[in-house]
């Protein structure tokens, strides 16, 4: 009995070790531990905190850039007609209107204008309230004239802008003020004054591209400035614009491009100078070697990329410039890449030419620069640059050979009275019409 009772216990034994060995294998999870952190496919993604700024996509966004990059090589207008219009700059936030009170025989010497002004108005409701300390000091006479003309005298002598608050009664005194320039309606015109105003390192420029206006805050120095650019644009009959794109060249073999092949492939009548710089080649070629031809050319011998393309205008005898990077494909090693140009268009030496000075400049300097002397329709071609000029690592994946190569094609924009344009429209100059501009 005691026997049969044992035997019992081990087949009992033995069955549950076989049940046990023939259920199915559990699959477990894989389970990581990343600092006392649990991550499987249902974790959260945990990133760092950023600091509290802009985005780069949002930093680089410009209503501009559009009008900037791009370039309509098939409707390209050597020279082209635009009206003449008047550019105004107006004051915002004078305030109400001064009260009609008259001032006569009121003399100060060596007062700020909050003191001259006090001295003035002693007497009346009108207080003078200084938005910042005035330390300039004034001395004049005024032996009669209206309130308002007083204040705004002893304003401009202290170089200071005051507005009026008729309902609190006070007059303002600031060292800066607000402004709105109405542009004219021409782009080409409206892209060379924003950029004679980046020039003098105006950076908060508020275009309104519907209005044709732009807002912009500053001191008394600012004002005489955007003045100065105002009238000098105002007083140019001129205006020079220049289309370029820039390529990166990629010799399909362990060898340079042969530039030479350049003559009888469009014939020497087609390369009209040839200027060395330090570095590179500046080439003044006939509008038969464009971008289209060009192009073809080098797919002769190499893969060539757009790495960029854009435009900029300047007032004629002005200097602009224009950045590979902000009209950049994609980041690049040229990106860093400025293009300067200073030109004028008139005579020289008995001839009608453009006379231009281009630079190609980086963060580290001048790269190289060329005089550039060309009659109306010639292009620029800009060769030799080599691409490990770019490179700033000891060892790179880029051919010793390839190179930067920019396509540049100069404009004329004749500014003239409004009756002389059809339609109050630009209008292209072809044929007869720009010989007999040239010939002027």
């Amino acid at each position: 009995m005691k026997m049969t009772k044992i035997f019992g216990i081990l087949l009992a034994v033995v069955l549950a070790a076989c049940t046990q060995n023939n259920a199915p294998v559990q699959d477990y999870d894989t389970v990581t531990v990343v600092d006392s952190l649990v991550i499987d496919e249902n974790s959260v993604p945990i990133f760092p905190k950023k600091a509290a700024l802009t985005t780069d996509t949002a930093r680089r966004f410009s209503i501009d850039l559009p009008k900037r990059c791009e370039v309509d090589w098939n409707n390209q207008s050597v020279v082209s007609v635009v009206p003449e219009e008047r550019i105004e700059i107006v004051r915002l936030g004078t305030g109400d209107d001064m009260p009609e009170l008259q001032v006569s025989d009121y003399d100060f010497s060596e007062q700020t204008v909050k003191q001259a002004l006090d001295k003035l108005l002693d007497g009346t409701d009108i207080s003078v309230i200084e938005d910042e300390e005035m330390y300039e000091k004034i001395s004049g006479t005024i032996s009669s004239g209206a309130l308002s003309d007083a204040v705004e005298l002893m304003s401009k002598m202290g170089r200071v802008y005051y507005s009026y608050d008729a309902e609190a009664g006070e007059i303002h005194l600031d060292h800066r003020a607000k402004w709105m320039i109405k542009m004219p309606r021409d782009e080409s015109i409206i892209m060379a004054l924003l950029d004679a105003m980046h020039g003098a390192d105006m950076r908060n420029l508020l275009v309104n591209w519907q209005d044709k206006t732009v807002v912009f805050e500053g001191n008394y120095q600012t004002e005489r400035e955007v003045a100065r650019i105002i009238s000098d644009v105002s007083s140019k009959k001129y205006m020079l614009a220049w289309d370029i794109d820039v390529y990166r060249v990629y010799p399909r073999t362990d060898n340079p491009i042969v530039w030479m092949n350049l003559l009888p492939a469009f014939g020497e009548n087609n390369v009209k100078m040839s200027i060395p710089g330090v570095v590179g080649r500046a080439l003044v070629v006939s509008p038969e070697i464009n971008t289209k031809t060009l192009q073809e050319f080098l797919n002769q011998q190499a893969n060539v990329v757009l790495i960029s393309q854009g435009t900029f205008v300047i007032p004629n005898g002005w200097q602009s410039r224009f950045d590979i990077g902000q009209c950049g494909k994609e980041e690049r090693l040229e990106t860093d890449l400025i293009i300067g140009a200073t030109g004028k268009y008139g005579d020289y030496g008995g001839y009608k030419k453009i006379d231009a000075k281009i630079v190609l400049r980086t963060s580290g300097g001048e790269l190289s620069s060329f005089n550039i002397p060309s009659n109306v329709g010639d292009n620029y071609v800009i060769i030799g640059i080599p691409t490990h000029a770019f490179v700033t690592t000891p060892e790179t994946l880029i051919s010793p050979f390839a190179e930067l190569v920019v396509f540049m094609s100069p404009r004329i924009i004749s500014i003239v009275d409004p009756a002389d344009v059809p339609n109050n429209a630009m209008t292209p100059l072809v044929g007869d019409a720009l010989r007999a501009f040239l010939s002027e």
